[in-house]
């Protein structure tokens, strides 16, 4: 059980990062972008494929970063200038960019023009890279020691993933949050409230939307690329359902902590991904479900993510109204009773 909550730990962190680039879109811009799909397919295989051709893992991730990027400015660009429904832009893209994707794992190989998926087994990824450095300072043996000594028996090969991850991710959040108080941010935030007033000030809406949607895919192809570094393959069909993920850990993150500030929301986007990935690990051990049900459990998390929420607030508005109504009788009384005395 630890082993399967470790793991649910160490990939929510990282779908934080795609879950960041969700709520640029879908509530920042108020955009409903579905290029995700697609965007984090693009970042995994173009990290996947530049590994295999022999770059630097670094580069490779900075790659699919600029590819994500140019993905999400083209949905952009079809919906403001091409006069697109977003909806329907992020549609397009996200079945154009299925078989560029293909495409591009193609270019791993001399004798396919393109491919479904590249392997890394044999591979140096960023996780491999970092850890040759890691294993040399002792945090797993003393990290494993204290859980030995708690009576846990199945204890994780290394901490190096979910350290390196804690601390990328919360350099992303902060990044974001200095981002969105910036001149440029503060513009972006104030097109999704209201175009229209934005437009009166004479800020170009559409340099903004095409900003932001890029920077959202930016950031979902990042998380696509260090999946599949994590996982040692990328898959044409690995981005199914990630718009669904990003909006759960979106929905879950704000259903816990609430909207009051951007920190706080980033925050709340972050742990809302690692609650999604708890949640559905703790799902799979059910006896009747299968790994084949995913997707069905992510429909389910997302609509008590949304319903549960408003039945809270409903009942809570009740027993304000109860109250008040009880106040109100209260003081009615009391009314009536001075009245009587004076009588």
């Amino acid at each position: 059980m630890f082993t399967a909550m470790f793991g649910a730990v160490e990939q929510g962190i990282i779908y934080a990062i795609m879950a960041l680039g969700v709520y640029l879109t879908f509530r920042v811009l108020d955009f409903p972008d579905l290029t995700v799909d697609g965007s984090f397919v693009s970042g995994a295989a173009t990290a996947a494929t530049m590994i295999v051709l022999g770059y630097h893992p670094i580069l490779a991730t900075l790659a699919a970063i600029v590819v994500g990027f140019i993905a999400g400015c083209i949905t952009g660009l079809l919906h403001t200038k091409g006069n697109i429904n977003p909806l329907l832009a992020g549609i397009i893209m996200m079945i154009g960019l299925y078989s560029v994707n293909l495409r591009i794992m193609g270019f791993s190989s001399e004798n396919a023009a393109s491919l479904p998926n590249v392997p890394l087994l044999n591979s140096e990824t960023i996780f491999t890279k970092i850890y040759s450095f890691w294993e040399h300072l002792g945090i797993d043996a003393f990290f494993n020691n204290i859980l030995t000594s708690l009576g846990v028996k199945n204890l994780p090969q290394t901490w190096e993933i979910l350290f390196v991850m804690i601390i990328l991710t919360t350099a992303i959040k902060f990044i974001v949050d200095w981002f969105l108080k910036t001149e440029i941010g503060l513009a972006i935030r104030a097109t999704g409230d209201n175009k229209r007033m934005i437009r009166s000030f004479s800020a170009n809406t559409d340099t903004l939307i095409i900003l932001g949607v890029g920077l959202s895919n930016g950031l979902v192809a990042l998380a696509g690329a260090l999946i599949a570094q994590y996982n040692k393959y990328s898959d044409a069909t690995m981005g199914i359902g990630m718009i669904t993920v990003g909006l759960a850990s979106v929905i879950i993150g704000e259903a816990i902590f609430g909207t009051k500030s951007i920190m706080r929301i980033t925050f709340a986007v972050i742990v809302g991904a690692i609650v999604y990935r708890i949640v559905l690990a703790i799902a799979l051990r059910v006896p009747f479900l299968d790994a084949s049900d995913m997707k069905l459990i992510t429909a389910i998390i997302v609509i008590l993510a949304l319903v549960v929420p408003q039945m809270i607030d409903k009942q809570k508005d009740k027993k304000r109204k109860a109250k008040r109504l009880q106040e109100k009788l209260a003081a009615a009384q009391l009314e009536k009773q001075g009245g009587d005395h004076l009588a």
